[in-house]
């Protein structure tokens, strides 16, 4: 343990020397040198984060969780902190700017969705029970619920009559994202469902059916999948994993929708998964979903990764 820390201040004393060399070679900061040299996007964004929090400077390291209405502000006591001419180096407040936006945000995207991840569904709630029949609706536009107390709630991936009990691990961020997948794009949703109920009546042809060896395809709960993909989401978000892909797609601050278009994606992609993975029963479920977070998880490892939307309810992240 003693040999640990002394390794850590060590490299720590190491990396100040180096940097205090750099600046004198270059006649730059470090922040100077990460945005003029590195690509805007996750990579610029995380290099800024990552020096701002282990610097030896007060300032900046609160600078990544003031409130955004101070950004401006704070760039601005940054600069002089550095000896930074604004007008020689204009370029550089913005880059903060939009690099700040994006670390502040990210921390901000997480308070909102603990919140409603917190919040428990409410039958009593009028709001909450408007977005739960919705939900149905989306779904099942051609079938009326019979009542709210009701087994038709099965037939959308319930466990039991009253959908409320299902919400208790995820609160009503699960309700959120599902009726956001059934609503922005509610071609895809249905056809998912469709799908997680009728597996070998999927869009795969007869033969790629043959030669995956579908014949037993086993299919899914799909209101009680999509609440444990709203885990995974909430979970790649908190540990950080999701950065690389707002970073990249999110030019400002990422907002809730941003983290609903990603539930869509994740929906989307794990029901293809499922699909190849061809499990045995649905006791392999825990299996698959491993196995897909973990393909997940080495995607985000690449900070140039965006987890790349194909369809309706994500296009307006492309090319943003």
């Amino acid at each position: 343990m003693l040999i640990q820390v002394c390794l850590y201040f060590y490299c720590k004393f190491l990396w100040r020397c180096l940097k205090f060399v750099m600046r004198k070679l270059t006649g730059r900061c470090e922040l100077q040198r990460i945005c003029y040299n590195t690509k805007p996007g996750a990579s610029r964004t995380m290099k800024i984060e990552t020096s701002l929090r282990d610097s030896k400077s007060k300032l900046l390291q609160t600078s990544v969780s003031v409130h955004p209405d101070a950004i401006e502000k704070t760039i601005d006591d940054i600069m002089e902190l550095k000896k930074i001419n604004p007008d020689i180096n204009p370029q550089l407040g913005i880059s903060l700017q939009a690099c700040l936006l994006q670390i502040v945000g990210y921390r901000n995207l997480i308070a909102d969705v603990e919140k409603l991840r917190r919040e428990s569904y409410d039958s009593d709630n009028p709001q909450h029970e408007e977005m739960l029949l919705k939900l149905w609706k989306f779904l099942k536009p051609n079938t009326p619920l019979e009542s709210r107390i009701s087994k038709q709630w099965c037939e959308i991936g319930f466990q039991g009559d009253d959908p409320k009990t299902d919400f208790r691990g995820m609160g009503l961020l699960g309700l959120y994202n599902l009726q956001y997948f059934a609503e922005r794009d509610a071609a895809a949703a249905q056809q998912v469902l469709s799908d997680s109920l009728h597996p070998k009546c999927s869009k795969f042809s007869k033969a790629e059916w043959e030669k995956k060896r579908m014949d037993k395809a086993i299919g899914y709960s799909f209101a009680i999948v999509g609440i444990n993909i709203t885990d995974l989401a909430y979970n790649l978000l908190v540990s950080g994993a999701l950065k690389t892909h707002f970073y990249n797609i999110a030019p400002e601050a990422p907002t809730l929708s941003h983290f609903q278009q990603t539930f869509c994606y994740l929906m989307h992609e794990f029901h293809k998964f499922w699909i190849e993975e061809d499990p045995m029963d649905i006791m392999e479920f825990n299996r698959v979903r491993e196995k897909f977070r973990k393909r997940i998880i080495k995607q985000l490892q690449n900070p140039d990764m965006a987890l790349c939307p194909h369809f309706a309810a994500s296009e307006g992240l492309i090319n943003m």
